[in-house]
């Protein structure tokens, strides 16, 4: 069991969103301490994010990379690398509208957004933010905007119907 959960975790890309610095100001001066968001997906459907804090940068990217490992969660893609079907992800104040796109598009997206659907794996995607723009909400919106989709075969098994009549 161990073999596979190391095999899976070393195809994992990794890719760091935002790194804040972070002053404790106390009665000897200043503490610096670090920051680390970070995104790890597999690039076929497996995305998460993971936030790390440590006193030194590299510390705090190991530790948001294992965080992010242990949040990761599945995304459907369909077959055209694009989304089922139109939907808007909340976290906080921060909103994103996730809408289809055809073949050839490519991924529009701003900033965080863009990170976590490129290690997600999608390939055809809009996308906009709405609301706030702090880089920690907009990737949490955004994956649980993701997490939230329906596949056709899942909404058809919900109403009893098949896809086809759907």
């Amino acid at each position: 069991m161990r073999q596979n959960i190391d095999a899976s975790q070393s195809e994992l890309k990794d890719k760091v969103v935002a790194i804040k610095r972070v002053t404790k100001v106390v009665k000897g001066g200043r503490h610096m301490r670090f920051a680390a968001l970070v995104i790890v997906g597999d690039g076929n459907g497996r995305v998460g994010a993971g936030l790390g804090k440590a006193t030194e940068v590299p510390e705090a990217i190991r530790k948001g990379k294992e965080d992010a490992i242990k949040h990761m969660v599945s995304l459907p893609i369909d077959k055209n690398g694009s989304v089922p079907h139109d939907f808007i992800g909340t976290f906080g104040s921060a909103n994103v509208l996730i809408k289809r796109a055809p073949e050839g598009t490519g991924i529009i997206a701003g900033g965080p957004a863009r990170s976590v659907l490129e290690i997600a794996g999608y390939r055809n995607i809009r996308t906009k933010l709405l609301g706030s723009h702090n880089k920690q909400n907009v990737v949490l919106a955004t994956i649980e905007g993701l997490k939230n989709l329906k596949t056709p075969e899942e909404v058809a098994a919900k109403r009893g119907i098949s896809v086809s009549d759907l």
